[in-house]
């Protein structure tokens, strides 16, 4: 939410300062009053040289909260980093909007404190970055708020630089999106251990494309026996089980294939019965009351 500054006339009433007119009526003379400052700061309108000197103040006084937004690790960090941006966001545009500009500059002048706002108001709500966070890491939902918050600034950082100024040296650039690459349904992300004779045919009834781990009894999810990605409304058979296993299914969009993550609106479960190897299971992972497989929510793998 953007901060507005309001500045109003003070007004101070000091015991003895108005003397009686004389002689005349000269000017009163105060007596045990107390002195007013000049009113400090740049007095307008700012010419180009000046503007820029302006612009770089402001830049500095970004600079401690974008680098903690382009270090974030984790989804808390990530979070605070966000708000601590979109606070000195509001910062900037404040100082921003008490300056008085040569008229050949008002437009960019305007258009950046727009521009600004805009930004620092999808940065002040951060819960769902740290839930993508969640799924898809700290460090790459932080890449992805990075090169949001310059896409919001891009139009007034062009019509800057056309006037040859500058504004947003301390922007950390995170590089081009990776990217994303939708695997096929039923292939193999994962497959590690002794081959079996089990086999899983599975549905995906959901909306979403999910990604199913068969993990060997007393193995962590993040080991899983075989990993298969399977599209929304689509099927696919899992062959060559070996031993008992349990099964997990992380859903969402946005697939890395490094990362085998998820990066947006993901969710976790697990079946909560354990499965033999010696039969051939078929699951439809579409919800209903009638369903005989319960399921139970996971940290996320």
């Amino acid at each position: 939410m953007r901060q507005v500054a309001v500045s109003g006339a003070l007004l101070c009433v000091l015991v003895g300062c108005a003397a009686p007119l004389v002689d005349g009526g000269s000017e009163p003379t105060p007596s045990g009053g107390t002195a007013v400052a000049a009113p400090s700061g740049p007095q307008g309108p700012l010419g180009q040289a000046a503007y820029q000197g302006e612009l770089a103040k402001a830049d500095k006084s970004l600079a401690t909260s974008l680098r903690a937004l382009a270090g974030a690790q984790t989804a808390e960090g990530l979070a605070q980093a966000m708000g601590d941006v979109s606070k000195a966001l509001n910062t900037a545009s404040g100082k921003l909007a008490a300056l008085t500009v040569e008229g050949r500059l008002t437009a960019v002048h305007q258009l950046l404190q727009d521009r600004i706002g805009v930004a620092a108001y999808k940065l002040s709500d951060p819960e769902q970055a740290e839930l993508d966070a969640r799924c898809g890491g700290g460090p790459y939902t932080s890449q992805k708020v990075q090169r949001q918050l310059r896409t919001d600034l891009a139009p007034a950082l062009a019509a800057l630089t056309k006037l040859k100024l500058a504004f947003g040296r301390t922007l950390p650039d995170p590089g081009p999106a990776p990217k994303v690459v939708r695997p096929e349904s039923g292939e193999t992300v994962v497959r590690r251990g002794d081959a079996g004779i089990g086999r899983l045919s599975i549905t995906n009834g959901t909306a979403k494309d999910v990604v199913i781990s068969v993990v060997t009894d007393g193995k962590p999810p993040r080991e899983p026996h075989v990993m298969t990605y399977i599209r929304a409304g689509k099927s696919a058979a899992i062959t060559r089980i070996g031993g008992p296993y349990h099964l997990y299914y992380k859903s969402g969009a946005d697939w890395s294939s490094s990362r085998r993550q998820f990066a947006i609106g993901c969710s976790f479960l697990k079946f909560d019965q354990a499965f033999g190897a010696d039969k051939a299971w078929k699951i439809n992972l579409r919800p209903t009351v009638t369903g005989n497989a319960s399921t139970s929510e996971v940290e996320a793998y």
